[in-house]
């Protein structure tokens, strides 16, 4: 699988593709305006048909007055903050497009990049804005717990993933929809989504992108958010492949019965003990119930 693609030259996009950028905001009247316009800017060279929806996520602030001062722009409102993945799902069910490019309304991503990333998308179902940098806030824990948490998910999928979360990304939305009830309501959306293409064999295409520091105040929690990231990709994990799970702790259990049974004959000449018999049923069962795992799971795909 292809980790980065070059830019595909200037050419215009397929007159023939409709665009839905989608734009969850919160609390974002800092940025908000100034990527709309970039984005308007963007999309006028363009040929093909278009359309910005931005979900306003329950934001206390001018977010909503900035974005309904772009007559063009298309804004819905949730009544309170509902996470940015469930903004995220507002949008594409609202989207008229056969394409979906996600990004933030914070300032952080080049949105006028978009035209990039759509024009990649030419034999793959997602191309992701993979980050060059990291401009987020606390870099000091931000950038290890995202490479141990991308390690993690390198090892579920068995491929080498460049950027894990990134907010900025073009996805074919026929390929999408199937998976918006799966999809977390907060900041594991993006990551959730890529662990679900690759480990359903979806191709997936990253194209290096800048990174800019955050307008306004992040709602990154460092620990809420790392834990949660986590819990993402083993949930990912049990729904998509759930023997990388079930095999390892089977395989611990059974080493280690296994391991004591032979101690158990040397000790007590042939004396097996109960906690001998615990670990070796024990083991049988929890691979047992990873092989029935992994059966609902690749019946549930088809």
């Amino acid at each position: 699988m292809e980790l980065f693609s070059e830019v595909a030259g200037k050419e215009m996009i397929n007159q023939e593709s409709m665009i839905s950028v989608v734009i969850p905001a919160y609390n974002e009247e800092k940025a908000i305006g100034d990527d709309l316009r970039k984005i308007i800017e963007t999309l006028r060279v363009e040929t093909c048909r278009w359309e910005i929806i931005v979900v306003e996520d329950g934001s206390q602030d001018r977010t909503a007055e900035i974005v309904s001062s772009f007559p063009g722009v298309k804004l819905i409102r949730h009544p309170y903050n509902m996470g940015g993945g469930r903004a995220r799902n507002t949008g594409i069910m609202a989207a008229s497009g056969d394409i979906v490019v996600i990004t933030d309304g914070d300032g952080t991503y080049p949105v006028q990049d978009i035209p990039r990333l759509v024009r990649e998308l030419e034999g793959c179902d997602m191309v992701v804005g993979a980050r060059t940098r990291e401009a987020g806030t606390m870099k000091f824990l931000r950038v290890p717990a995202k490479f141990l948490i991308r390690k993690l998910a390198e090892f579920v999928t068995g491929m080498r993933i460049p950027d894990l979360n990134s907010g900025m990304r073009a996805i074919k939305r026929e390929a999408l929809l199937p998976y918006l009830h799966m999809l977390p309501h907060g900041h594991s959306w993006v990551s959730t989504i890529t662990l679900a293409f690759l480990n359903d064999g979806r191709a997936i295409k990253y194209v290096p992108i800048d990174y800019y520091p955050r307008k306004g105040k992040s709602t990154f929690h460092p620990i809420r958010d790392t834990w949660s990231y986590v819990m993402t990709i083993f949930r990912t994990m049990a729904w998509f492949n759930p023997l990388k799970i079930f095999l390892p702790l089977a395989a611990l259990l059974l080493i280690t019965g296994f391991g004591k049974l032979i101690a158990d004959i040397l000790r007590y000449d042939w004396h097996i003990t109960s906690s001998t018999v615990v670990l070796l049923l024990g083991g049988l069962q929890v691979l047992v119930l990873g092989l029935i795992a992994d059966m609902i799971a690749k019946r549930s795909s088809l």
